[in-house]
C-alpha cells in the first residue's frame, strides 16, 4: 500500500532532480555531520539538484494564493487611504516577497537533504534507525577520522563500534 503524497511531497518531486545513485558513506556521514552543525550541505554529494525556474514558479504560485484573497479583503478599507500609504505599502510587501523566496529555497532545502540522509542511512545501517543512531554514528566517525580508519574499512569500522556500544 502507497501512502498518499502530501503537498511537501509534491512540491520536492517537482522542484529537484534526484540521482538515482546510491551515496558514498563517507558522504552520508559527511552529509550527516554538517547537517547537524546547521550546515547546508552539498547537493552533489547528496545527489539533488534544484530546478531553479520551477522553484520561482511554485513560489509565485503560493505567494498569489496569500497575496490574492487578502487584496480582495483588504481593497475597499486601502483605497481611501492617501496614496504615499499605499507606495510605502506596496515597497515592503514587495521586499518580503523576494526575501521570502531565498527563505522557501532554503527550507525545501533542508527538508530535502534530511530526507535523502534518511533514505540513504536506511541502505547503509538498516537495522539502525537514523532517529536514534545518527548521534552515536557521528560520534563513532569523528573517532575514525581521528584514527585515520581508511575508507574502505570505515564501514565495518562503524558497524562494529555500534555492535560493541549497545
Amino acid at each position: 500500500m502507497q501512502q498518499e503524497k502530501t503537498l511537501v511531497d509534491k512540491i520536492l518531486a517537482y522542484i529537484y532532480i534526484l540521482s538515482k545513485q546510491p551515496l558514498l558513506l563517507r558522504d552520508l556521514l559527511d552529509a550527516n555531520r554538517q547537517y547537524k552543525e546547521g550546515m547546508h550541505v552539498d547537493p552533489a554529494k547528496l545527489g539533488f539538484r534544484l530546478k531553479l525556474s520551477r522553484a520561482y514558479f511554485v513560489y509565485i504560485l503560493i505567494v498569489l494564493s496569500i497575496l490574492i484573497p487578502i487584496s480582495a479583503l483588504t481593497h475597499k478599507p486601502l483605497a481611501g487611504i492617501d496614496s504615499h500609504i499605499s507606495i510605502l505599502g506596496a515597497m515592503a510587501i514587495t521586499a518580503a516577497i523576494f526575501m521570502g523566496f531565498n527563505f522557501f529555497r532554503a527550507k525545501m532545502r533542508d527538508i530535502i537533504t534530511l530526507r535523502q540522509i534518511k533514505k540513504s542511512w536506511k541502505l547503509r545501517f538498516p537495522y539502525f534507525s537514523y532517529d536514534e543512531y545518527n548521534h552515536k554514528v557521528e560520534e563513532i566517525y569523528l573517532r575514525a577520522i581521528k584514527e585515520e580508519v581508511s575508507k574502505r574499512d570505515l564501514e565495518k569500522y562503524i558497524l562494529d563500534k555500534l555492535v560493541i556500544e549497545e
